[in-house]
C-alpha cells in the first residue's frame, strides 16, 4: 500500500500553504505551521524524504526507556484510558520523550501497520530536524499543544496523517515528554485535541502529586465547582510560604511562566500566608477559601496534604515525636482521595476489589465476602501475618464503597507511641497538655469523617484507649481532649491485625466489648507460603520494577522461591525482586547470582512446610505496556488502567489446570475468547492484552 497516494507529489525542498483543517482554525495556527516548513527547508529536509528505517539499537532504546521509566509509569495508564476513547478509530497513542524518541505506543493494529511504514514506532526520533513539520516534532519546538493535519505534514509520505500533540512539563516547567494521537487524516475529528489535552493534564498533575505528596497543595478554579476536576489549577506551598511548583491548569488561571510564578510566595501572590491557611482549613469539614490576586480576580481554594510521612511546616506528622509535633499535623487537613479513583469507584469503571484477585481460592474467597456485606455499615475485620497485603485491601473496599470519594484515614495503632495515640486519634484542644499547638488540633477520626477509618494492629491500642474508641464506635462523635464539646463523625471502620485477639481477650489485654464491636465480618489474608498464585504475584512485582525489559526469572530460583517460607509475606518478595532486579540489569533472567546472600542463606534455612503448593512456572510477561505502580499493585490489585484483568473465578485455573504458566495463560486467554462469543477485541480488552497478542498465543493468523 503506497502512504503517499492522498497528496500530489511536489518539487523537492518546496513548501506550500498547508491544507486547511476540517475544523475552527486555532488563531495563529497556520502561521506556525509555515514557519515550521520554513525551518524545515532550512535544515536541509525534502518534502519527498524516505522514511527513515533505522530506529535506535534495541540497547540504546531499552536505555531511553530506563532513563523515562518514571515518564512511562505515569503516563501508561492513561494511555490505556485514552485508548478506551478513540479505539477502532484507525489511530494511535504515542508517548516521546523530550528529545522526540517514540518510547511506546498503542493502537488499532490495522493503523499500527500502516504508520510502521513511515516508520512511526517506538525508537525512532520524531523531532522536526529528523521527520520535518509533524505534531510531536512542532509541539516539542513550540512547547505548546500542536495539531498536524493531511499536507501539513513537511514530508508527503506522512501526509495521510493527522496528528495532535500536547507537551509533558514537570511541576517546574521542564519538558518532560509529548503525548500524541495519530490517526487516518479522514477519520480526523476536533474533539481528539481535548482528549490529548486532558489526558496529557492527567499525567502532569499524577507528577506532581509524586514529586509533593508530602507538601501542601492548594487546588483552585474560579468557579467552586471545578475544583477536583482536570480544570482546577494546583499551586505547591513549601513550609515557608514559597510556590514550589504549578500544574498547567494553575499557570494558565494565573497567566504567568512556571519560572514567573516559582518567584513568588503565598504573601505575593494571594495575600495570605501558610498559618491563614492552616487556620482555614483546621475546623473538620471546612469550606473552601476565597482568595484574590493583586488584580482583584477571585479563586476558590481547597487545601490537600496527603503522604505517610508528611512533613508540613517542618513538622513530621507520620511519626510525631512530640506533641508539638503531633499538633503541626493537625493542620495538615487530613487525608483526601484521590479524584479520579474516586469517580473510577463511583461509575462502576474498576473495582477495587476484583483488581487484588490473582487467581488464589483463598484472595477470591476472601473478595467474594468482602463484596456481599460492601455499604452494608458492617464493621470489617482483616487478619494476617505481617507483609500480607492487609491496608491494600482494606483501601480496595474504600475504593469499591459509596465512601471512594471521602478521605481515607490510615493508623497504625502500633506505631505512634503510647504517649501520644490518644491525642492523635481523638484531637485536642488548646492547652490540653504542654507543648501543644497552640487552638488544637482534630484527629484522625474526624478527619475520616464521612470516609473510612483504617484502624491498622488494632491489637496494640493500649487497654485504656480501647474504651474511648469503643464509645467513639457506639455514639458516633468524637470528644477531644481537655473539650467538653462533642463532634459527630460518620465513619466505616476497618481493623487490622496480626495478633490473635481471642487469646488477647483471654488475657485481658483486649476488651472483649470492643472485639465484636469491629468483628462485623472478619476475614483472614493467607501467608504468601499458603497462596498458589506466587508466580502472578511476582510478575506483577517486576512488572512494576521494570516495565520495559522485564526479566524472566530462571527455573532454579523458581523453585527456591516456591520452598522458601517468606516471613515477610509479600513485603518480602517485593524487597527480594526489587534488589534482584538492579543486580540483573540487562539481564534477560534473574538467577541465584542476583539474589542477596542473606536471602540465599534464609531460604535454604527456611523451608515451606511439605504441604505448600508445588514450585510454580515463571515466564517474562509479553508486553511492556502492562505497568504496575508500586503503590497500589502489590498483591495484588494493579492500577485499573494498566492491569492485566483477572479473569472471572470461574475461568480461575482449578486444581487439573496445566502447570507452566504459558499453559494456563492460553487456557485463559481461550476461555475469555469463548465467553466474547470469538470477538477477539472484546476479549483483548478483558484480558487486557493486545489482539496481536492473543493471536500469537493461538497461533492464529490476523484476519485480512
Amino acid at each position: 500500500m503506497s502512504v503517499s497516494h492522498d497528496v500530489p507529489a511536489a518539487q523537492a525542498g518546496s513548501w506550500s500553504t498547508p491544507t486547511a483543517l476540517p475544523c475552527r482554525q486555532h488563531p495563529g495556527r497556520t502561521e506556525q505551521i509555515e514557519q515550521s516548513h520554513q525551518r524545515c527547508a532550512a535544515l536541509g529536509l525534502t518534502r519527498v524524504e524516505r522514511p527513515d528505517f533505522e530506529p535506535l539499537m534495541r540497547s540504546d532504546l531499552s536505555v531511553a526507556r530506563e532513563r523515562n521509566h518514571r515518564l512511562f509509569t505515569h503516563a501508561a495508564p492513561v494511555m490505556e484510558m485514552l485508548f478506551e476513547q478513540i479505539v477502532n478509530t484507525e489511530s494511535m497513542i504515542v508517548l516521546a520523550d523530550a528529545q522526540g524518541t517514540i518510547l511506546h505506543s498503542v493502537g488499532d493494529d490495522r493503523f499500527l501497520e500502516r504508520a510502521g511504514k513511515v516508520a512511526l514506532s517506538p525508537g525512532v526520533n520524531w523531532a522536526e530536524h529528523s521527520k520535518g513539520t509533524n505534531a510531536i516534532g512542532t509541539a516539542l519546538f513550540q512547547e505548546s499543544p500542536t495539531v498536524v493535519h493531511g499536507g501539513e505534514h513537511f514530508i508527503h509520505a506522512n501526509s495521510f496523517l493527522t496528528c495532535s500533540a500536547a507537551p509533558l512539563f514537570d511541576p517546574r516547567g521542564n519538558m518532560l515528554g509529548v503525548l500524541d494521537v495519530t490517526g487516518d487524516h479522514r477519520a480526523y475529528h476536533q474533539h481528539t485535541m481535548g482528549l490529548v489535552r486532558m489526558s496529557a493534564r492527567m499525567i502532569e498533575n499524577q507528577w506532581l502529586s509524586d514529586d509533593f505528596g508530602n507538601r501542601l497543595r492548594l487546588h483552585f478554579h474560579s468557579r467552586a465547582e471545578f475544583i477536583g476536576t482536570l480544570l482546577e489549577g494546583i499551586i505547591v506551598v513549601g513550609a515557608d510560604g514559597k510556590i514550589l511548583g504549578a500544574n498547567r491548569s494553575a499557570i494558565d488561571q494565573l497567566d504567568m511562566s512556571s519560572a514567573a510564578l516559582r518567584m513568588h510566595s503565598l504573601t505575593s501572590l494571594f495575600g495570605t500566608s501558610v498559618s491563614a491557611i492552616f487556620d482555614h482549613f483546621r475546623s473538620p469539614l471546612p469550606a473552601p477559601a476565597c482568595l484574590s490576586l493583586a488584580s482583584g480576580r477571585q479563586f476558590f481554594v481547597n487545601a490537600r496534604f496527603n503522604g505517610p510521612r508528611a512533613v508540613m511546616a517542618g513538622m513530621d506528622v507520620g511519626a510525631p515525636a512530640s506533641p508539638g509535633a503531633l499538633a503541626g499535623g493537625s493542620a495538615a487537613i487530613g487525608a483526601t482521595p484521590n479524584p479520579a479513583a474516586g469517580s473510577a469507584a463511583s461509575n462502576g469503571a474498576f473495582s477495587g476489589l476484583r483488581y487484588l484477585r490473582t487467581g488464589d481460592p483463598q484472595i477470591d474467597a476472601v473478595v467474594q465476602k468482602v463484596q456481599r456485606v460492601l455499604n452494608r455499615d458492617i464493621p470489617l475485620l482483616i487478619l494476617g501475618e505481617t507483609g500480607t497485603g492487609k491496608e491494600l485491601l482494606a483501601r480496595a473496599v474504600h475504593q469499591d464503597s459509596n465512601r471512594a470519594k471521602q478521605p481515607f484515614v490510615a493508623v497504625n495503632c502500633a506505631s505512634i507511641p503510647e504517649s501520644l495515640i490518644e491525642a492523635e486519634l481523638f484531637g485536642y484542644e488548646d492547652g490540653a497538655f504542654t507543648g501543644a499547638r497552640r487552638k488544637g488540633a482534630c484527629g484522625r477520626i474526624v478527619q475520616a469523617n464521612g470516609g473510612t477509618l483504617f484502624l491498622d494492629e488494632i491489637g496494640d491500642m493500649p487497654l485504656s484507649l480501647q474504651a474511648r474508641l469503643l464509645r467513639v464506635l457506639q455514639e458516633r462523635c468524637v470528644t477531644p481532649l481537655g473539650s467538653q464539646k462533642s463532634i459527630s463523625v460518620d465513619i466505616a471502620v476497618i481493623g487490622a491485625t496480626h495478633r490473635n485477639l481471642r487469646e488477647m481477650i483471654e488475657a485481658g489485654t483486649f476488651r472483649e466489648d470492643l472485639y465484636y464491636r469491629l468483628n462485623g465480618l472478619v476475614v483472614r489474608l493467607p501467608a504468601l507460603r499458603e497462596r498458589s498464585d506466587l508466580d502472578i504475584v511476582a510478575q506483577r512485582i517486576l512488572l512494576s520494577e521494570c516495565p520495559q525489559a522485564t526479566p524472566a526469572i530462571a527455573p532454579g530460583v523458581a523453585a527456591l522461591f516456591g520452598r522458601y517460607a517468606w516471613p515477610g509475606n509479600i513485603r518480602q518478595l517485593a524487597n527480594v525482586l526489587r534488589t534482584a532486579v538492579v543486580m540483573a540489569a540487562g539481564e534477560t533472567h534473574i538467577t541465584e547470582h542476583h539474589l542477596s546472600d542473606d536471602f540465599l542463606e534464609d531460604a535454604r534455612r527456611l523451608r515451606a512446610p511439605v504441604a505448600a503448593v508445588p514450585a510454580p512456572s515463571f515466564a517474562a510477561p509479553e508486553s511492556p505496556a502492562l505497568a504496575f505502580s508500586p503503590e497500589t499493585a502489590p498483591a495484588f490489585g494493579t492500577p485499573p488502567a494498566a492491569a492485566i484483568a483477572a479473569p472471572e473465578p470461574a475461568a480461575a485455573p482449578d486444581a487439573g489446570a496445566p502447570r507452566t504458566l504459558e499453559e494456563a495463560e492460553i487456557e485463559m486467554i481461550r476461555a475469555a475468547v469463548a465467553a466474547a462469543q470469538g470477538n477477539i477485541s472484546v476479549a483483548s480488552k478483558r484480558l487486557g492484552i493486545s489482539r496481536n497478542t492473543i493471536y500469537r498465543k493461538l497461533r492464529w493468523g490476523k484476519p485480512a
